[in-house]
């Protein structure tokens, strides 16, 4: 038995409510807030990026046997920071895991951590006495008064992977489809993503349908036969729309559990936005924590990864028992509930924040007063980065 042992999530300090910015851009709050199903939007300072955000979410996981048994590190990310460098490199260091790890990153839009977690239960499998640190970190921009800035955020997800896992197993089929299509992607020269936005919800639910159909071809399950589905989520109201079809045509008898369930699923998303990789296991995390009264071992619990360009996979995990005692819910809304909501004049002027890199690549600052991650990014010295902790 293989699975998610330990999982975490890390979002920045401070964030922009929905309510306040659409009021700001002379739009009906209710097209934020109900339309697409945001609330509010993690709004990351110069001093964390991908790495240190990374960084945050899994060093509250480590013990001394994580720290020396993990032998791979996978980090799925599209907004890296640097061209050749991975970010599992600099995680590797940071974290302080034993030399002997192997460290990459990988990159399919959303699809990149689902990537890594195959990878890395495949991995296991092999090697059962070891396991395997594997992250979903990304920053969502669209740009300031875009047809996407209210679906952009920033946060990272961290997951060990071991054998006899305490969350989830992970079972072994799985079904996962490719297509090269354009519905978003992020040419190099580009520092924002290019959308067709209405095409990209359509393939979004294409993908779904097609895999759902092979998917339960392949295990001989029905939906009868899951508790809930988790959803890649870059909003909330992206997975309903893919799901709805599929309950109106095989009306199972647990239609109402699912669509509840899918609405605990969706918690945290609401209140942090899109975070790329990350964001289908935040989805995971959401359920687990709010739902988790009514959630028991063996429940049978379904995943959809989307990521645009485009790479889908459909597969499903058993519940373990005791699930509930390895859970952070708590800190998680510690974390949540001690954000600072940014005025609109803050959250512009952090969003346009960049850096001023000299010609010997220079560019050191001191970490953002907002900003209370443990790890953080200190700038550049001779166009290498450096990151602090507190």
């Amino acid at each position: 038995m293989v699975g998610i042992d330990k999982i975490n999530f890390y979002t920045p300090n401070t964030y922009i409510d929905l309510e306040e910015l659409a009021k700001h851009r002379g739009v009906d709050p209710a097209k934020f807030t109900i339309g697409i199903g945001q609330s509010k939007m993690s709004v990351p300072p110069i001093s964390q990026d991908t790495v240190s955000m990374a960084a945050n979410a899994a060093y509250p996981l480590l013990t001394e046997n994580d720290l020396n048994n993990i032998d791979l590190i996978v980090v799925g990310t599209e907004t890296g920071v640097d061209e050749s460098k991975s970010v599992a490199s600099f995680i590797h260091d940071l974290l302080g895991i034993h030399p002997f790890a192997k460290s990459v990153d990988l990159k399919q839009a959303c699809f990149g951590a689902t990537a890594g977690l195959m990878m890395a239960v495949d991995f296991v499998r092999l090697h059962p006495d070891k396991k395997a640190l594997v992250i979903g970190s990304d920053i969502s921009r669209y740009g300031l008064n875009s047809s996407g800035e209210v679906t952009q955020g920033a946060g990272s997800v961290a997951m060990i992977v071991s054998s006899n896992p305490k969350i989830i197993e992970i079972e072994e089929t799985s079904v996962s489809m490719t297509k090269s299509i354009f519905d978003f992607w992020r040419p190099n020269y580009s520092k924002t993503a290019i959308v067709d936005g209405k095409f990209s919800n359509e393939a979004y639910i294409s993908f779904f349908s097609e895999l759902w159909v092979e998917y339960s071809k392949r295990a001989n399950l029905s939906l009868e036969d899951f508790s809930a589905f988790c959803f890649h989520l870059p909003y909330t109201k992206m997975g309903k729309k893919a799901l709805l079809p599929i309950l109106e045509k095989e009306a199972p008898k647990n239609k109402d559990l699912l669509l509840e369930n899918y609405q605990y699923s969706t918690n945290y998303s609401r209140d942090i936005g899109n975070i790329y990789t990350g964001s289908l296991y935040l989805s995971f995390m959401s359920l687990i924590e709010h739902a988790s009264s009514s959630l028991t071992a063996t429940d049978r619990i379904g995943f959809f990864s989307y990521g645009s360009g485009a790479v889908a996979e459909i597969f499903t995990g058993k519940l373990v028992d005791g699930f509930k005692d390895s859970l952070l819910a708590a800190e998680h809304e510690k974390l949540l509930t001690n954000r600072i909501d940014l005025s609109i004049e803050d959250y512009t002027t952090m969003f346009t924040k960049e850096l001023s890199i000299d010609s010997d690549g220079n560019h050191l600052f001191n970490q953002d007063k907002t900003d209370n991650g443990i790890f953080f990014f200190k700038g550049t010295d001779n166009h290498q980065r450096l990151y602090g902790k507190n």
